[in-house]
C-alpha cells in the first residue's frame, strides 16, 4: 500500500465537505499512523473526523484482600 501524499489529503478534504453540504459527517476510524501524522500536520483532524487514538486500557488489579495481617490483628482498635 502506498503512503498517504496529499492528493490523499485533497479528497479527503473534499469528500468531507461534501457530506457537510448534505447534512453527514465523514469519519477516519483507525487511520494508518502516517494519514494520521499528515492530517495533524495539516491541522484538519476535527475537519476530518480523525477519531483519538486510543491507548490499551490499562488492567485493573482483582478486587481482593488489600492488605494482609496476622490472624490476630483487628481491624478496629
Amino acid at each position: 500500500m502506498a503512503p498517504p501524499h496529499l492528493g490523499t489529503l485533497d479528497a479527503l478534504a473534499r469528500l468531507a465537505l461534501a457530506a457537510r453540504r448534505v447534512g453527514c459527517e465523514l469519519r477516519l476510524l483507525r487511520p494508518s499512523g502516517e494519514l494520521r501524522e499528515l492530517v495533524s500536520l495539516a491541522g484538519l483532524d476535527e475537519a476530518l473526523g480523525v477519531e483519538p487514538q486510543r491507548q490499551p486500557e490499562e488492567r485493573k488489579e482483582p478486587l481482593g484482600v488489600e492488605e494482609e495481617g496476622e490472624v490476630g490483628d483487628s481491624a478496629v482498635p
